[in-house]
């Protein structure tokens, strides 16, 4: 079995945010209202973070890309009272809307801000509904196209096309890849089999020093990033 993960690369990333919008795209993401916009109530399941450092004259901007990191150890499993959120068995967590209360545990113990509540039913314009894929439930209940109020949403890995990757016979990492990976201009992203030494993913682990995000916290998180 596969156990799926993801390596970036910061000397390549260039902070344009086609990761964000293909992501909104590939997964009917809700743009909520113009006045959810300004009070930054927006939904990304992808973002891409500025962390800044130093002291003013001399101070240092990184762009990190922050998707979810997809735990070993996932604490947002362990505390979800409904078991709508669960690690499949090759590692990637995903969400059952149909299961999830809306309690927000999952929210509380994600140490990465990586889960949106979906605070109310969200509006959708004609025209913004032509944007919105129509073959979604052919593969399976998730993701949908549009999710009901009340639940939690997450960066999924795209799994829906890992699985129709597999069923297909495509190789998972280089034919298929998450529309993150596919999308960005400078190769920053990288997506593959952490156990398989051929991948490019541990390829690119054993060829350079990498560090992971809390890993202080003990949730192993499968996303590694490559340091300038």
């Amino acid at each position: 079995m596969p156990r799926w993960g993801m390596v970036i690369d910061l000397d390549k990333c260039v902070g344009c945010q086609a990761c964000t919008v293909a992501c909104k795209a590939e997964n009917n993401v809700p743009h909520g209202s113009p006045r959810e916009q300004t009070e930054r109530r927006d939904f990304f399941w992808n973002k891409v973070i500025a962390a800044s450092s130093g002291k003013y004259p001399s101070v240092r901007t990184e762009l990190i890309p922050m998707p979810c990191m997809h735990c070993d150890q996932a604490p947002c499993v362990t505390v979800c009272p409904a078991q709508a959120t669960y690690r499949r068995e090759d590692g990637i967590i995903v969400q059952d809307f149909r299961r999830c209360i809306g309690c927000k545990y999952c929210i509380v113990a994600c140490p990465y801000g990586a889960r949106n509540f979906n605070v109310k039913e969200q509006e959708t314009t004609e025209y913004q509904r032509q944007d919105l894929l129509p073959d979604r439930k052919s593969w399976g209940p998730w993701p949908f196209p549009t999710r009901t109020h009340g639940v939690v949403e997450k960066c999924t890995f795209c799994f829906h096309r890992i699985d129709q990757g597999v069923k297909e016979g495509k190789k998972i990492g280089t034919d298929v890849v998450p529309a993150c990976v596919e999308v960005c201009p400078s190769g920053a992203r990288v997506f593959g089999d952490l156990d398989d030494a051929k991948s490019n993913v541990s390829r690119l682990l054993s060829s350079r020093a990498s560090i992971r995000l809390r890993e202080e916290m003990g949730t192993k998180p499968k996303v590694y990033y490559l340091p300038k």
